[in-house]
């Protein structure tokens, strides 16, 4: 009798254990789970113009997501996610803003924002020559084996993910010596159809940094200029530093549980200040530690050196539509903020027209737009990156995990850097190949694979 009570109280013991763990769990995972949903959602419907039933299977069919229900609301262009009715999350949809999550702000504080947007320009871009426009030449260079070029990027936009389960590639498209010469998109989806960055608004954001160095207004071996970090551990940390992933910040880039990185997405207002408050763990500049938490800090900057009067329209006007990258939407959040880490917005060709950008350079139309040296000191690997895979928030073809003697990218060249987001969103630059590579999907695929086809067909 006195065994089975012992056992009784055991057992009633493990079960209050699960109970306290699981609404310990629920607590801090149920949010970023219907936050997470909401926004995506919301972003799918009012600014790509999807299918809901797509992007529930597609973006949102994976585990935990999958146990979200997310309510649309088209008076307000809301949508509101929950888990099993718990944890309301919503993200409301602004007009040339896109998408933004209900964090910390009330909404009617979050709705009464002012943002000086810039006119884009009534124009048939279809009659204009690329880059500039739309309109593509029928000739080819006679080093692009078009045959093969195009089994290349059919093969592509068929390729399954790395699980062996459908990719969801909605746009493939390359550019050599400047010219389109390959572009598929998937059913849906066409040349003006805009599709999520993810990470490789961390590229865009430093782009922008780029244009304020050219003015004049920031330095990359100076202290970050951050309030909070005055006469503190943390003002040895330079603009170099989170440019390079080397801030030395305590932050864990972490989606699988709830980490600083999700805690900043979905449940934060203020996302770069946010990681500004969080404590220094390294040394500047010593470890790599790659985080969507510095390239919000950049973004913060940015809106801190330019003025809250311009801020809105800072990056469409210094930069992005100077390149004809008319397409492009930058998402804020609560706070009014760029997310500088991951929500942008755009179609394949304004992805490749930032890649042309560093192809050429920092020049656009004859105009330098970015430092001379911008693009060359992009390239350099960070200091803290042993595996020499990282720039000036641009992945580079460095060294392969098991064998440090072969490239990440074994069928690519060493030259080759890339903007890279979540999903496998990319934009490969090889400048010793005269190539630009853009690939959009919903998940990750054999990038090397494709990447060997395609250099295969140019016989330069």
């Amino acid at each position: 009798m006195k065994l089975y009570k012992n056992i009784l109280r055991f057992v009633l013991l493990m079960l209050v254990v699960a109970l306290a763990y699981g609404g310990w769990y629920a607590w801090r995972a149920f949010p970023i789970i219907s936050g997470y949903g909401a926004k995506n959602m919301a972003s799918a419907v009012y600014l790509q113009h999807r299918n809901p039933e797509s992007v529930l299977k597609e973006e949102l069919g994976f585990f935990p997501v999958s146990k979200g229900t997310y309510t649309i609301n088209p008076e307000d262009s809301s949508v509101t996610g929950s888990v099993w009715g718990f944890a309301k999350r919503k993200a409301i949809y602004r007009t040339g803003l896109g998408c933004t999550l209900v964090n910390d702000l009330s909404e009617a504080e979050i709705r009464k924002q002012h943002f000086s947007l810039p006119v884009i320009p009534s124009q048939n871009v279809d009659t204009i020559a690329w880059p500039y426009g739309d309109k593509i030449s029928d000739s080819i260079s006679p080093v692009v084996d078009n045959k093969a070029l195009q089994q290349a990027v059919d093969n592509a936009m068929q390729m399954p993910s790395k699980k062996g389960d459908p990719a969801y590639t909605r746009a493939f498209l390359v550019v050599y010596d400047g010219k389109i010469v390959g572009e598929r998109y998937a059913p849906g989806f066409n040349k003006k159809s805009v599709m999520i960055g993810w990470s490789m608004t961390k590229s865009l954001t430093s782009a922008i940094i780029g244009v304020l160095v050219k003015a004049g207004k920031l330095d990359p071996n100076s202290p970050a200029p951050v309030p909070e970090w005055q006469h503190t551990n943390k003002e040895k940390i330079t603009l170099k530093n989170l440019l390079q992933q080397s801030s030395g910040l305590d932050y864990t880039e972490n989606y699988n549980s709830p980490s600083e990185a999700t805690n900043m997405l979905f449940k934060r207002a203020d996302m770069g200040g946010f990681t500004a408050k969080l404590p220094l763990k390294y040394e500047p500049g010593t470890i790599f530690n790659y985080s969507s938490g510095n390239a919000n800090i950049l973004g913060r900057i940015i809106r801190q050196t330019v003025g809250d009067s311009i801020y809105a329209a800072f990056p469409y006007n210094a930069l992005f539509h100077k390149i004809n990258m008319y397409s492009l939407v930058l998402e804020p959040d609560a706070s009014g903020t760029y997310v500088a880490s991951s929500y942008s917005y755009a179609s394949a060709r304004d992805f490749a027209r930032f890649g042309l950008l560093y192809y050429n350079n920092g020049v656009w139309n004859g105009e330098q737009l970015l430092p001379v040296n911008w693009v060359k000191e992009t390239v350099q690997p960070a200091p803290a990156n042993k595996q020499l895979r990282y720039g000036y928030q641009f992945w580079l073809n460095g060294l392969d995990d098991k064998d440090p003697n072969k490239r990440w990218f074994p069928d690519a060249p060493a030259d080759m850097y890339f903007a890279d987001g979540y999903g496998g969103q990319n934009i490969f630059i090889i400048p010793s190949k005269k190539l630009i590579i853009v690939r959009l999907g919903v998940r990750t695929v054999d990038e090397n694979k494709y990447l060997k086809e395609v250099i295969a067909a140019i016989k330069n």
